[in-house]
């Protein structure tokens, strides 16, 4: 296993993936509360 080679590739990727996680519970939290808000 090459680390140092593939380290900032690696990082680079898990930025995005946790970019996308993020976002997509984000906008899940979002829509759950702006529908309990229209709701309310």
């Amino acid at each position: 296993m090459e680390k140092k080679k593939k380290s900032t590739f690696q990082k680079i990727t898990n930025v995005f993936v946790w970019i996308m996680i993020l976002a997509t519970i984000g906008s899940l939290v979002f829509g759950a509360i702006s529908s309990l808000g229209l709701m309310g």
